[in-house]
């Protein structure tokens, strides 16, 4: 098949009519559905739904019964917000979350009729309440301080702390603050046990002093089939390796010492799983300490020998999630060519696809079905379900259904075409609605972050490729080299080289398109956030043929990035260190080019910013308006890498539409 024949045949989604082009008040009205907790006997199952209150500037999530067959109903209010739900073995009763004075606690909900019971008073909240298989209690996490390992002792050391006039950070940690919270204050997860019937509470870790996994703590234990233990993952600094890394540990619920799991060393060992039968745990496992994407092999431990085995072998997927069926065998989540799949791993057999297209997420398994929620670049997420084997998958949710009939979505394709040094890369293209062959619409890239990540078959709830479309616009999305879900060569060959293949990779893209005539090639924008905004600025110094560019939150200088949140493995992606290499670094940091900096760019970041902090912006920023170059920069003093409060999202978009416009109206000369 020629170039041309996949630019023509590929279809993936088709456009959809509606009254109207997609606004930004759209995106932020669609509800957002997230995954679900079903019930045992497969009837039905609980799904946090959150909507966006503009009166609050902010989210808020209901949690809702969806049978299998018929309406949903309601469980909670939209006020406060509730989450994290879980039905008891039984299926009569409902733990979750939900905030009582600015803290989630958890509550426990009879389904046959009653009203929901706080059971938690944690000074500094609880989270991810599971059920004990007999339905007796509950194993939840919190937050203590270090130093401080009871809720009494937390609580007066909170009250203490918030009345300190000196607000200082001082740490000799390397690792200090992450995303946009400072880890100087002594907060770590601890597992409790609740007994519902004396309403006894004991801390399973009292000397924890570790971190879960950072940015989701959900999900990250796992409670024994009998009921006896409880396994969990969590990071630690690794002083002598000067390393962070992550273990799995086990504790029995009826009290005891903590244990590391008795298994080799590797970098990172997360999400344990125990097995039906109880006889073994299945852990997920990274090698490469300064490589955040390197593949995760399954690891299945037999804790009556203690052996150790891989399960995975040479699968070139990266499983991101993983559960057991009753029969013993694994349900796996997986990227699989920028969409999220899911396959079955069943004794010594290749893992098997059960099914793909879309991303597909938060997979459970109740009542002989598999439920999870599907979106793609045409629809948002919604819940599905199937058969273990992928027979019957159908949608039992349409929360979306009222908002998204508000607007029309445009046509899907993917393309495949050979980017630098011969290799093959895809792209999805999102055509606008209305859009007719021949006439030639503006082109704009919508590079993603990471650069580990992939433009994934999704319906993004910021960076949402129909919206871009909307105006009038083809918006590409490129899987560079260096995505993920194409094996870990494909991502690992640009470590050294942050831009030299993904640039050549865009740029052959964009040749491509204006070769076969899809789009104008004298109106064509570049945007991208994070390392999507790193490679805008890279495009600015090495370039002209962009009418303007967005860069949002993007890493305009590497040395910088000593600042950032996670400094381990910066060197080996930018190609050296700052004491060893600093010639390689400067090689591949967009500002060592400004010379070349002449496109008007509109520049985003945030305040709150610990991944790639806000003198990037600034820096950048203030080299082109001293340059004379156009330039407007957009600054969130109340938002870190991503701009999530409901009335900065609409401004966001606003501005980021509006720059497009002001540069890509036809009558404005290149």
């Amino acid at each position: 098949m020629t170039i041309l024949d996949t630019l023509q045949a590929e279809q993936v989604h088709p456009a959809r009519s509606g009254p109207r082009p997609m606004t930004p008040e759209d995106l932020w009205a669609l509800p957002r559905v997230g995954a679900p907790a079903p019930a045992p006997d497969g009837s039905g199952c609980v799904v946090p739904v959150t909507v966006y209150d503009f009166d609050k500037n902010a989210g808020r999530t209901r949690l809702w019964w969806v049978p299998l067959d018929g309406e949903p109903r309601a469980l909670t209010t939209d006020d406060p917000s509730a989450g994290e739900p879980a039905l008891s073995p039984d299926g009569r009763r409902l733990a979750f979350t939900r905030k009582v004075g600015g803290r989630a606690q958890v509550h426990v909900l009879p389904l046959e009729g009653g009203e929901a019971e706080c059971v938690t008073d944690l000074p500094l909240g609880a989270f991810d309440p599971r059920w004990l298989p007999d339905g007796r209690g509950l194993v939840f996490g919190a937050m203590l301080i270090k130093g401080h390992l009871t809720p009494e002792a937390t609580k007066a050391a909170v009250a203490r702390r918030d009345a300190d006039p000196v607000q200082a950070h001082v740490t000799e940690e390397r690792f200090y603050r992450y995303w946009d919270t400072w880890l100087t204050t002594g907060e770590v997860p601890h597992l409790f046990h609740l007994d519902l019937a004396s309403r006894t509470l004991r801390d399973l870790t009292p000397a924890a002093d570790g971190w879960f996994e950072w940015m989701e703590p959900a999900g990250q234990f796992d409670i024994a089939p009998d009921g006896g233990e409880v396994a969990w993952s969590a990071f630690e600094f690794d002083h002598a390796a000067n390393l962070i890394r992550s273990r799995v540990w086990t504790v029995p619920v009826a009290g005891g010492e903590p244990k590391p799991l008795p298994v080799p060393a590797a970098h990172d060992d997360v999400k344990p799983r125990y097995s039906p039968d109880g006889r073994s745990i299945v852990f997920g496992r990274q090698l490469d300490p300064y490589f955040y994407a390197d593949r995760v092999r399954l690891m299945r431990f037999d804790r009556a020998t203690g052996a150790l085995a891989e399960l995975t072998g040479d699968w070139t997927h990266s499983p991101s999630r993983w559960l057991f069926t009753p029969d013993g065998a694994l349900v796996v989540e997986a990227e699989d060519r920028a969409r999220t799949g899911l396959f079955r791993i069943a004794g010594a057999a290749a893992p098997q696809r059960i099914a793909l297209g879309g991303s597909i997420a938060g997979t459970r398994f109740a009542g002989g079905r598999l439920w999870f929620t599907s979106q793609t670049l045409a629809e948002p997420a919604e819940l599905c379900t199937c058969a273990p084997d992928g027979a019957g998958m159908r949608r039992v949710s349409h929360f979306t259904r009222d908002v998204a009939a508000r607007f029309a979505t445009g046509e899907v394709r993917e393309l495949t075409f050979e980017g630098a040094y011969g290799e093959a890369v895809q792209m999805w293209l999102v055509l606008p609605p209305g859009y007719v062959e021949g006439s030639k619409p503006p082109l704009v890239h919508v590079i993603h972050g990471g650069p580990h990540a992939t433009s994934a078959d999704g319906f993004h709830g910021r960076w949402n490729a129909q919206l871009f479309a909307a105006p009038g616009y083809v918006v590409a999305l490129v899987n560079f080299q260096g995505s993920t879900s194409w094996g870990q060569d494909f991502a690992q060959r640009i470590q050294g080289a942050w831009a030299d293949r993904p640039f050549t990779d865009v740029m052959k893209a964009t040749d491509l398109l204006v070769e076969r005539g899809l789009v104008d090639g004298t109106r064509m924008a570049a945007a991208g956030g994070s390392y999507g905004g790193y490679m805008a600025a890279w495009i600015a110094g090495h370039t002209d043929r962009f009418r303007c560019i967005v860069n949002h939150a993007g890493v305009a200088d590497l040395l910088q990035q000593y600042a950032s949140d996670v400094t381990q493995g910066r060197g080996q992606s930018a190609g050296g260190e700052a004491w060893d290499g600093l010639d390689r670094m400067e090689r591949w940091s967009p500002v060592r080019f400004a010379e070349g900096f002449v496109t008007p760019m509109l520049v985003i970041h945030g305040e709150r910013d610990y991944r790639v902090p806000v003198g990037h912006g600034l820096q950048i920023y203030g080299i082109l308006k001293a340059k004379g170059v156009p330039a407007r920069l957009v600054y969130f003093p109340d938002e870190n890498h991503w701009v999530l409060k409901p009335h900065n999202a609409l401004l966001w978009n606003r501005e980021v539409h509006a720059w497009l416009e002001r540069w890509l109206a036809p009558d404005k000369h290149a």
